[in-house]
């Protein structure tokens, strides 16, 4: 007979595995992106709500879910089953929005908690009260579990109606995929009207791939059509690899013309006697137990390796886009240091200031004029960084994610950002001038405020402020010019690389916050490792 391995070192590794599924990310729109994140959501469902649950406490009652398309007949098979209205039906789409969990009164403690489906509210309530009316406002019905106890049901198994997985309304699908996944036995329901829908063979084939103990029912076959619809049907099921899967036919009868009534005992029958003997015989039950759990388990071979695949291009797109910002800000501070060295400041208004001062031009319009256009030439160098960053980016799908591309005002903020800047640097360099200028004697020593324009010409008017340095030695000395412009020129530096850093620091803000690493990667192929080890 086969039996769980529940082991503590086994459920450690699984759950160190899921942590790392939990953990990984997939927040730039690559291609294989959305997929990976499905396959990572899905996942965390089987774990959190079927795997782990299900290792821990072999001993709980199967669970069978039951889904299928709109209008498949879910809800009325469910109550047919049960032997009384458990669930609405009707002719409505979509009928099921609350899902209605379904057991013995001696199993209802194994489903009010939190063991399974964890992140569903419970509410439980005798069947003639509307759930509707005992949500809390605003409460998403979708996301409550409503549970039933029914004695005509034998202990052991629990049915699970599920809503459409074709639902028009988003939630539902999602939510019926996740209900899905904590099934013990999928039961799923498709009529002979619809047979070959994709939806219901997506599920089907995804239930092969995961090895789940899987059930299908073809229901409303008219009478007339019964031994060709489900001949047909079944020679779709052995073409898929699913010959084997157990099939019950429910014919079209009155009582499910409208989804209303109750289907005849009779016409559930061999679907009520598989699944009693699913829950009371101890090798069935094991078999259906370690099937699906070890299906999951060995799926997670394909899965990880998939997600860690993933994982790795986004770390590699990550880097991709930092390269692009690093080597357009690398290189336009090159070409700022190249422009200052040249005296490219000493230019326009500054040069005009320059030519004119001292006679025409104090000292302080001067000082107001090369920090006019130092800031200039900084604001040039960062819009022209971002300039080549954004001409990088359209070449790369990651660059579409929504927090990248909203840019906001930035551009005006960098100005401002920069004209601080730059305004500190003439407040230090004011100082060290004043501090240069304390030592000397008091009759002779210039006036602060003329020896820091001469310094900030001379460090930033290249030839063409030739004249500054020598002006400079004549009022404070050889020694102290070339100690002030030594200072000043560290200074200089100092805020020129803080600058272009700060705007490359805020340029990569929004990509550094989407948290892309290279961790992931290793860390899934390492706790699928372990939980193979322990295997």
């Amino acid at each position: 007979m086969v039996t769980l391995d529940v082991r503590p070192q086994l459920l450690d590794a699984l759950s160190a595995l899921r942590d790392r599924v939990a953990a990984a990310r997939f927040p730039l729109p690559l291609p294989g992106a959305p997929r990976a994140r499905a396959n990572r959501d899905e996942l965390l469902s089987q774990l959190d709500d079927y795997l782990v649950p299900r290792l821990r406490e072999p001993e709980a009652p199967l669970l069978a879910v039951v889904g299928g398309s709109t209008g498949a007949g879910k809800s009325t098979l469910v109550n047919s089953l049960v032997g009384r209205r458990v669930s609405e039906a009707g002719v409505l789409r979509p009928t099921t929005r609350t899902p209605v969990l379904v057991c013995h009164p001696e199993d209802h403690h194994w489903f009010s908690g939190m063991r399974v489906l964890p992140d569903l509210t419970r509410v439980w309530v005798p069947h003639r009260e509307q759930t509707d009316e005992l949500l809390l406002p605003g409460e998403d019905p979708t996301r409550v579990l409503r549970i039933e106890t029914a004695d005509t049901l034998p202990p052991g198994v629990a049915l699970l109606d599920a809503p459409d997985i074709d639902s028009l309304v988003a939630d539902n699908r999602v939510l019926a995929a996740e209900l899905i996944c904590a099934a013990d036995i999928w039961i799923m329901v498709t009529t002979a009207a619809r047979y070959a829908d994709a939806v219901p063979w997506h599920l089907l084939r995804t239930a092969k791939e995961y090895k789940a103990t899987l059930v299908t029912v073809l229901d409303r076959v008219p009478h007339q059509v019964v031994s060709e619809v489900s001949r047909q049907y079944g020679a779709l099921l052995t073409k898929a690899g699913l010959g084997d899967v157990p099939r019950f036919t429910v014919p079209e009868l009155p009582e499910s013309a409208w989804g209303g009534g109750l289907l005849p005992a009779t016409a559930v029958a061999p679907l009520r006697t598989w699944l009693i003997h699913q829950a009371q015989d101890q090798v069935a039950r094991q078999y259906a137990m370690a099937r699906t759990a070890y299906g999951v388990l060995d799926s997670l071979k394909a899965r990880m390796p998939e997600l860690a695949s993933a994982a790795a291009a986004q770390y590699a797109a990550a880097l991709r886009l930092t390269a692009a910002v690093e080597g357009a800000y690398d290189s336009e501070h090159a070409r700022v240091r190249g422009r200052l060295q040249a005296g490219a400041v000493l230019a326009g208004d500054a040069l005009k200031r320059w030519r004119a001062f001292p006679l025409d031009c104090t000292a302080d319009e001067l000082l107001d004029a090369l920090v006019e256009s130092l800031g200039a030439l900084l604001l040039c160098a960062v819009t022209a960084a971002d300039e080549r960053v954004e001409e990088a980016w359209r070449r790369e799908p990651a660059a579409g994610a929504p927090e990248l591309t909203d840019r906001g005002t930035s551009a005006e903020s960098a100005e401002h950002r920069i004209g601080l800047a730059v305004r500190r640097w003439r407040r230090e360099l004011e100082e060290y001038a004043e501090e240069e200028v304390s030592g000397l004697d008091r009759s002779v020593a210039p006036s602060p405020e003329l020896v820091a324009a001469l310094v900030a010409a001379a460090l930033l008017g290249g030839r063409r402020a030739r004249s500054a340095g020598e002006g400079l030695a004549e009022r404070i000395g050889a020694h102290g010019a070339l100690r002030l412009r030594d200072r000043g020129g560290r200074l200089l530096t100092d805020h020129l690389d803080r600058i272009i850093r700060t705007e490359r620091e805020r340029r990569l803000a929004p990509l550094d916050a989407l948290d892309v690493h290279p961790e992931p990667q290793a860390e899934l192929i390492a706790a699928l490792s372990v939980l193979q080890k322990e295997r």
